[in-house]
């Protein structure tokens, strides 16, 4: 009877169970039949694909600045192709394919004039910016026109812009020129007064303010002291290019600027008819209006109904073509440190102790190398694997081989830590670079645990076994053990420092104690040995190995692409293949994936996993 109860029961399960079987077969199958189709679709692209397009005469070079401007893509190939099908893309554009394109663009007789979009623009500092400026300038005097063309233009947007021979703006945009300004939080009272955590600091130097923010409630005065010292000095300069880029005198323009709220109002709000008024840009135009006027300047593009034009991937995959080369050329090699100084292997945007140097001993090693440029972007970090790089810098020049550094947006910190060694410095007059010194921080938490009734007690063999239980309060002797090892690594930094730099520890001194300075600053100062940008420095570099104009060619280290990798990315580029892509690429996480990695890098530079309790670090937060 209960045999007979139990039947329809089981049978109804079973039932379900095979229907949920079926389903997921059937799912399974459905995808797999998907992916079949999408590699069949991706190889019948492949073979049909014409490869690049012939370019003809009157093209107009069209650099869409959308985009954070970088040495170096900060995400991986496949993770870029990807992102963009999903439209989760954080769009960069590398400084070294604008230069690369704007360079072979002056010489290129089918090019006709560059036109410049600068909404969505944006960059780290002014050194990379400035390069670029040169780019353009230097284009514009072979003759060649540059046109920009923006909705809104804020500071950064604008200097670029102002390189144009023309600028136009929309008719309900403007020009905001607001200055510069570093403004932080400070926890000191949320942290150590609210939720009672005890923060100790340990540093050499008055100037080292990175930690500031976890022990006071305001900036000290030696750091408004020293950022308003080397931020006047870029700011007139700024202005000063904008002035020369615009014909317009610098105390015009710093009038417009100190009194804009006044001119705005006076003007009744339209910030563009303000721009026009003040010599800023040359017209109001909306963008179907720039559209036709460029079509009126250019040749119409029947296709596209619009003025012909190449985007910069389309021109560098034109100037790119693959071609062989009879034999190895001597090689000027360029390695770029760009992002935190961390620990161990790191993928771009990020500088790994030991993964940047073995970049620098790839260099080394190749016997088609025979000089290295070091571009640096970076605010320092850990100092050990500051050290790890430094002493592979000096191996380069031990096998023969000149190192010349280029300093970028910052080189501060443990970004000078891996400069010093250099045979030539170069920096540009508003790199931001010096911030010699060390600091290392500690967050003890017993009256965290407190406030909740926990306690922590326990025994040890000797006076320092538990010691670095943040739980517990911190041991004065502690204490005293981590300044002394701060202190030596501030003596081992500038000792460094002035060997590098042939001067004496209390020479260099007087100059570090954490002290930032512009890259102008730093000449005067002796921590730099030339004022340049990217391609002064590669000159220098060249000239160092003694090769010739013309007899060498530039190759960047870095890491190669898997053949999957190289497939995935080839496929990103082919326009038959990217709107499938971007049908089938996964779908994207809820989770804002970008701000934790945002979030990780830059706190990775405080990661003690698996190493000691404490460290040193030197680092400069000086982004502004």
């Amino acid at each position: 009877m209960s045999e007979a109860k139990r039947g329809p029961i089981l049978g109804f399960f079973r039932g379900v169970w095979s229907v949920l079987t079926f389903a997921q077969q059937l799912v399974f199958n459905v995808f797999f039949l998907l992916f079949l189709l999408f590699a069949f679709v991706m190889l019948l692209a492949i073979a049909a694909s014409p490869g690049v397009q012939p370019m003809h005469d009157d093209t107009a070079l069209v650099l869409d600045l959308d985009g954070a401007l970088v040495e170096q893509f900060t995400s991986a190939p496949v993770d870029r192709v990807i992102n963009r099908a999903t439209g989760q893309a954080q769009p960069e554009i590398q400084l070294r394919d604008l230069l690369q394109a704007i360079h072979a663009a002056r010489e290129d007789a089918r090019i006709d004039r560059i036109v410049l979009l600068t909404d969505g623009f944006s960059t780290s500092g002014f050194a990379a910016m400035r390069d670029l400026a040169a780019a353009l300038r230097d284009f514009r005097a072979s003759g060649k026109q540059v046109v920009a063309y923006g909705t809104d233009m804020e500071q950064r947007q604008y200097y670029i812009a102002a390189q144009a021979d023309e600028v136009y703006l929309d008719p309900q945009g403007g020009v905001l020129l607001e200055g510069f300004g570093r403004y932080r939080m400070y926890y000191r009272e949320g942290l150590q007064e609210k939720l009672g955590v005890d923060v100790h600091l340990f540093k050499v130097g008055e100037y080292k303010s990175a930690a500031e923010p976890y022990v006071l409630d305001a900036a000290s005065p030696e750091s408004r002291e020293a950022d308003l010292y080397w931020m006047n000095d870029v700011w007139q300069r700024f202005v000063a290019d904008i002035a020369q880029a615009r014909k317009v005198e610098v105390p015009a323009l710093n009038a417009m600027i100190n009194e804009l709220p006044a001119r705005v109002q006076a003007a009744s709000g339209d910030l563009g008819k303000l721009a026009l008024d003040e010599k800023l840009v040359d017209g109001l135009r909306t963008g179907h209006e720039f559209e036709q006027m460029m079509v009126e300047r250019g040749t119409l593009d029947e296709d596209t109904q619009s003025f012909r034009q190449i985007g910069l991937d389309g021109y560098l995959m034109q100037i790119n073509r693959p071609h062989l080369v009879a034999e190895p050329q001597p090689t000027v090699a360029v390695v770029v440190a760009q992002g935190e100084i961390t620990y161990g292997q790191q993928p771009p945007g990020t500088v790994g102790g030991e993964s940047t140097a073995e970049l620098l001993r790839a260099a080394r090693e190749d016997e088609n190398v025979k000089a290295v440029l070091l571009r640096v972007d970076s605010p320092g970090g850990g100092v050990f694997p500051s050290e790890q790089i430094r002493r592979e810098v000096e191996l380069v020049q031990a096998a023969g081989k000149p190192v010349v550094v280029s300093m970028a947006n910052v080189a501060a910190s443990g970004g000078y830590w891996i400069s010093m060694n250099a045979d030539r410095i170069y920096a540009d007059e508003s790199t931001i670079t010096g911030s010699i010194g060390i600091f290392g921080l500690w967050m003890t938490v017993p009256r965290v645990l407190e406030k909740i009734g926990v306690s922590t007690d326990g025994v040890g063999t000797t006076p320092l076994a538990g010691a670095f239980d943040p739980t517990r309060p911190l041991d004065p002797n502690v204490g005293l053990l981590i300044q002394s090892v701060i202190d030596r690594g501030y003596a081992e930094f500038i000792g460094k420092v002035a060997a590098a730099r042939d001067s004496t520890p209390a020479e260099i001194d007087v100059n570090a104690r954490g002290r930032v300075w512009s890259g102008a600053q730093a000449k005067e100062r002796g921590l730099v040995d030339e004022l340049g940008g990217f391609q002064a420095a590669l000159d220098a570099a060249a000239a160092l190995a003694k090769l010739e104009e013309g007899s060498y060619r530039v190759t960047y280290i870095e890491k190669p692409l898997t053949p999957f990798e190289q497939f995935v990315v080839n496929l990103g580029q082919n326009s038959r293949t990217e709107g499938l892509l971007r049908v089938l690429a996964p779908a994207p996480l809820m989770l804002d994936r970008e701000t934790l990695a945002t979030a990780e890098r830059e706190l990775a530079w405080l990661d003690r996993k698996g190493r000691s309790p404490f460290r040193a670090v030197a680092h400069c937060l000086c982004a502004y």
